[in-house]
């Protein structure tokens, strides 16, 4: 019994192409999965990175709020000291008038 022509390329197709397209389709799997692997070391190092500049954040924002405290401490005993040298000048000013001595003359 004779093979027919369509019966001959049908068996090529089957015996070469079917194993090269199947090769193929392993690679394309093969490249598909370090595709994703990369797509994950890359939103692992992303999410890292923005962890770490989430850090820093909160760091330089304590560091600032640590500074800003000490300015308004800083400010307060300013604040105390004038107004104790105002008291002060105020007390002397009565004293001066007291006794009778003009501001500024000795």
């Amino acid at each position: 019994m004779a093979i027919s022509v369509y019966e001959q390329v049908k068996k090529a197709l089957q015996d070469i192409v079917a194993p090269e397209l199947k090769s193929l389709q392993i690679e394309i799997k093969r490249l598909d999965e370090k595709i994703e692997s990369g797509y994950k070391r890359l939103d692992e190092k992303i999410e890292g990175g923005y962890k770490r500049l989430d850090e820093k954040i909160e760091s330089m924002k304590n560091e600032m709020m640590s500074e800003i405290k000490r300015l308004d401490e800083k400010i307060d005993g300013l604040e105390r000291e004038l107004k104790v040298a105002i008291e002060i000048r105020e007390r002397l000013s009565a004293l001066e008038a007291k006794v009778g001595i003009k501001a500024g003359t000795e």
